[in-house]
């Protein structure tokens, strides 16, 4: 691409009028908008030490096994044109020989929403009238100053920008076990290294840590490269992602949910999807009916009730909400089947060295688990939500300076809930600072899927 890229220490014109902390999914979506938007000559930056932008933990992967768990239909990336993904995968015939009838219902590799991404940028750049410049370093510390924010990187240069939008993207929880981070690193490994993961493929058994998308992430790449030895799943509550699935839509009126407590809410969802069964309608079609109504659940829930759900509900909405292409649900559950994959309820508790390999011991609430040896374990615990625990040197910055403070029950960091404005720990709302993505958990709940995505990058963007 056609960016000026690495500013050096010579640069002595570190001004811009919008600097986009993260270079994944979410960053690229904001310059997307901020370049389609510009109604003036101006300077944006995003800072992303990445060579490849839009290569988030989602989209870097290059396997084909690795499919989008949403319709190509449905992950246009701009609010205003619903069918532009579906329109780019016709055009640049990524998907040869497939309808586009039929091409908006398939759930396509993930590498090409990446590619996708990326060339709706440099459309947005040939015919914007802002310049668009990227600086291949991280953003380490950054603080609000009278003329907006200064930001410092890590050979000390600092950038002076009028807003900044924070667009950090996910990052991984570490494997539960006390000396974990000791391991050699091809006994462990994180399920969003996408190549080592495929590394492990073999006769050896492997132990996946986690049993949510990760999991069966992980679980197609080592069928895809021929493994052949036992992979054993632990996970807390053994639940496995369900599938999606294709029937009738159902018409019952979800407003009167916003209205109920935690439980009766439960009630009336499981008594809808009783009915729609009946009806010869799959449940997950009640799931797509309250599917735009996602942060207006959580924002009318008291506290109390929220931290009912965070602690009772929430793996089983999480299988029921997020879920996988038929065909990798099937993939799954026929290698369960076979007995190649073996599901346990348990907790990591141990993990010791030894010569025949990785021993983990866990805890089972049923019994207790006998020890598993192992070659290695595949980290699969998912995203990191608690502001406190994230390993981003940025965000423990922000919280150390009191320019952020974590989010509701200690979920991302808190922000406004309609600008998306960062609130520092006086909670004084800092305008010139805007959060976009997975950061806004805390707040809003729904924050790491495109549809919510787009929807807060066009917003900051406009600012």
């Amino acid at each position: 691409m056609a960016y000026n890229r690495g500013m050096t220490a010579s640069d002595t014109h570190r001004q811009c009028d919008l600097a986009i902390v993260g270079g994944g999914a979410a960053g690229v979506l904001v310059a997307l908008q901020a370049l389609r938007h510009a109604q003036r000559p101006s300077r944006i930056v995003l800072f992303e030490p990445a060579s490849v932008l839009a290569e988030g933990i989602a989209y870097a992967t290059p396997w084909p096994e690795h499919l989008l768990n949403v319709p190509a239909g449905k992950m246009s990336g701009l609010p205003d044109q619903p069918a532009d993904f579906l329109d780019y995968l016709i055009d640049s015939q990524a998907i040869a020989g497939v309808p586009r009838e039929l091409l908006a219902d398939q759930f396509v590799p993930r590498r090409h929403y990446a590619a996708y991404l990326r060339e709706r940028l440099e459309q947005a750049r040939e015919r914007s009238v802002a310049v668009l410049e990227v600086v291949e370093q991280p953003v380490f510390a950054l603080a609000p100053t009278a003329q907006g924010v200064q930001l410092r990187l890590d050979d000390e240069v600092t950038w002076n920008a009028q807003r900044v939008v924070l667009a950090c993207g996910n990052s991984m929880r570490p494997l539960p076990v006390p000396g974990a981070e000791a391991l050699p690193p091809a006994q462990a490994v994180e399920a969003w290294d996408y190549d080592g993961v495929r590394v492990l493929a073999g006769d050896d058994d492997l132990a996946i840590i986690g049993s949510g998308l990760s999991m069966a992430d992980s679980v197609v790449a080592l069928a895809a490269a021929g493994h052949r030895g036992r992979i054993f799943v632990l996970s807390r509550h053994a639940l496995l992602p369900l599938p999606h699935a294709h029937g009738a839509a159902v018409t019952f009126d979800p407003q009167p949910l916003l209205a109920m407590p935690l439980r009766q809410r439960v009630r009336e969802l499981r008594g809808q999807a009783r009915t729609a069964v009946a009806q010869g309608i799959p449940w997950q079609s009640v799931m797509d009916r309250i599917r735009p109504m996602g942060q207006a659940l959580w924002w009318s829930l008291n506290e109390a009730d929220q931290r009912r759900f965070l602690r009772h509900v929430v793996r089983y909405w999480d299988v029921h909400r997020h879920r996988i292409a038929e065909s990798v649900h099937a993939q799954v559950a026929e290698l369960e089947r076979s007995g190649q994959l073996q599901r346990h309820r348990a907790r990591l508790d141990t993990l010791l060295v030894q010569e025949s390999g990785l021993q983990l011991h866990g805890r089972s609430p049923n019994r207790g688990l006998p020890p598993l040896t192992v070659g290695a374990v595949i980290n699969a615990t998912g995203v990191e939500t608690r502001a406190l625990s994230m390993r981003n040197p940025l965000i423990q910055q922000l919280l150390a300076d009191g320019h952020a403070r974590p989010g509701p029950h200690g979920l991302g960091l808190d922000t406004t809930v309609e600008e998306g404005g960062l609130i520092d720990g006086h909670g004084q709302p800092q305008p010139a600072i805007r959060v976009v993505g997975s950061l806004r958990i805390g707040t809003l709940w729904e924050s790491l899927a495109i549809p919510e995505l787009r929807v807060q990058a066009e917003q900051a963007a406009r600012g």
